[in-house]
């Protein structure tokens, strides 16, 4: 698997978007109470109220403290722990390990998607709408010639754009879920449909292509209309390999570069 990397630009100058999006109306829709349990205890792991090594509160203390039956506090610490942020001791209770390590995140692009919460630092969230799929995308989904809902949300680094990613999703997997609200979601999008829709994305098919950027592209990006991007389609595929959505990750070719590291058969 290739990694990418993002090299450091200088003397290149960021051409701002506008921030115009079309916002679509939502559902009102409650989340399931262990995922407001699990949303809390990160917060707090983050901001330092939760330092590694600490013990959690009991599982009894939860429950009084947010009001919730023991089996919710249970469920919310088990996802807590198969993500990495805590460790379970039977007998000694929950301890702290902080926030998993991104670094093997960071070297594949659709999996970086999956996890950054548009809240991250560098992100802006440009665009929440309803729109006709592209015919590579519609062909992944199976919807030809049906609306879906698209995310869309820019990385910045170094006060250059490095990234513009864009997130397609079909309507039976948005209904329920915040994907349609208009402000940026605070967790990634494997934690947030995992926790109120149960999906579990298994692998991602990433396909790489270098091309010349549309226009507007090259406004999200800042790049001239002539400068080559790379672009990433991943299809997110659950375990019987159906795509559950598509993301396709543009980025300004004069600022990445490609690396792999592989074994040689004899």
């Amino acid at each position: 698997m290739w990694a990418l990397q993002c090299q450091k630009a200088t003397g290149c100058a960021v051409k701002r978007p506008s921030s115009q999006a079309v916002i679509m109306s939502s559902l009102e829709f409650e989340p399931p109470k262990y995922a407001r349990v699990v949303l809390e205890l990160r917060r707090r792991i983050e901001a330092g109220d939760y330092p590694p090594g600490s013990l959690l509160p009991s599982e009894s203390q939860l429950v009084r403290e947010f009001a919730v039956g023991r089996t919710t506090v249970v469920r919310a610490l088990q996802m807590l722990q198969q993500d990495g942020w805590i460790t379970r001791e039977h007998g000694r209770g929950s301890f702290v390990k902080g926030r998993p390590p991104a670094a093997a995140r960071a070297t594949r692009p659709g999996l970086a998607v999956l996890d950054r919460p548009e809240t991250s630092a560098g992100v802006r969230l440009v665009g929440v709408d309803q729109v006709e799929a592209p015919g590579p995308v519609a062909a992944l989904l199976g919807v030809d010639g049906g609306r879906v809902l698209v995310r869309r949300w820019v990385a910045v680094r170094d006060e250059i754009a490095s990234e513009l990613v864009t997130c397609w999703f079909p309507q039976e997997l948005v209904f329920g879920t915040d994907l349609d609200r208009p402000g940026p979601l605070p967790v990634g999008l494997r934690d947030h449909l995992r926790t109120v829709k149960g999906l579990r994305v298994d692998h991602i098919a990433e396909r790489l292509a270098a091309r010349l950027p549309t226009g507007d592209e090259t406004g999200q990006l800042g790049i001239k209309k002539g400068e080559p991007v790379l672009s990433i389609l991943a299809s997110v595929r659950d375990a019987s390999d159906a795509v559950r959505f598509v993301a396709e990750v543009v980025m300004p070719g004069a600022l990445h570069e490609l690396e792999e590291t592989y074994s040689v058969p004899d």
